[in-house]
């Protein structure tokens, strides 16, 4: 639910008629954060549960850093990011926004590692998930960092992990999933479209209005770079009969340590589409291998 929160261009109207078809469709986990409007996606996912009491929905969503600062960094120190009562006052603020007594998923909207140690985070989501303020607990992974949790995970304290995975950003297979899959940790796949790159509908053209941040993400260096990349995908999807975004979600859904993965659906034309992807047969070994050759490992340093 970034998109209907904190993107230009955003239509409540349109996001609310997307989020009931998106619940008519089956639909039922919202993953949304407090950073997304201050406030307002978390209001406007609350809106979808009064109107929707009939449904049992999934909500999760995301204490932002105290200092502010995204990705996570290691010289920040974890009391001055995520201390005790900043983590306590965020989830009741979003508590109230989201109009629950209780926050299916709650998780941290930045990490590192290096904070793993600090007992302050620890406290606070034993207390919450104690307390019931929340049912479970979380941590969104810096964009290409995915093993900059694994000793998050090992304190046993961690229930589920947010990380960018997608065709092209295929890393966390290797370290992250096995950790996963061995320590009972479920997996939300963010980002499965790259941003839009993998929706196939981008050119060497495409611009969005001044200070949205995919103008910084698809700089003309980096359109020139993913472009020839998504027309190779193009021939693959058009091989084994399918659109790019089609193939794209069921890639990410075909491995067996994801639980599920969050496309953006703020029109409600891509409604339909994307949860189909969610109940449409495995990709085949041949598909995911003919697949395997399109990985792109980037860093925040390297990126074009």
């Amino acid at each position: 639910m970034w998109g209907m929160g904190g993107w230009t261009g955003s239509d409540d109207a349109e996001s609310a008629r997307s989020l009931d078809a998106a619940v008519d469709g089956g639909c039922n986990f919202f993953d949304t954060a407090w950073a997304y409007g201050e406030g307002h996606s978390e209001r406007l996912l609350g809106a979808l549960v009064k109107r929707h009491p009939d449904r049992t929905l999934y909500l999760a969503t995301k204490v932002p850093p105290k200092n502010r600062q995204w990705p996570g960094r290691p010289t920040s120190s974890a009391d001055d990011v995520y201390p005790y009562d900043h983590i306590i006052e965020f989830a009741a603020t979003s508590a109230q926004n989201l109009g629950v007594a209780s926050i299916d998923l709650l998780q941290l909207h930045v990490w590192d590692d290096s904070w793993a140690p600090s007992m302050g985070w620890r406290d606070a989501a034993a207390e919450l998930k104690q307390s019931g303020v929340i049912r479970a607990f979380g941590i969104s992974v810096n964009r290409w960092q995915p093993q900059n949790v694994l000793a998050a995970l090992e304190t046993g304290i961690v229930d589920s992990v947010q990380v960018v995975y997608n065709i092209f950003d295929q890393a966390p297979e290797d370290e992250l999933f096995p950790a996963c899959q061995r320590l009972g940790v479920a997996v939300i796949a963010r980002v499965p479209f790259d941003e839009g790159s993998l929706t196939g509908t981008l050119t060497l053209d495409s611009r969005w209005p001044e200070g949205d941040w995919r103008n910084v993400y698809f700089s003309q260096a980096s359109l020139a770079a993913t472009l020839p990349r998504i027309e190779r995908l193009k021939s693959v999807a058009a091989e084994h009969g399918m659109t790019l975004p089609d193939l794209a979600l069921r890639f990410i859904l075909s491995h067996p340590a994801v639980t599920t993965t969050i496309p953006g659906m703020r029109r409600e034309a891509h409604v339909a589409a994307n949860l189909a992807a969610g109940t449409a047969p495995p990709l085949s070994a041949d598909t995911i291998a003919a697949l395997r050759a399109h990985r792109w490992d980037r860093t925040l340093d390297q990126r074009p």
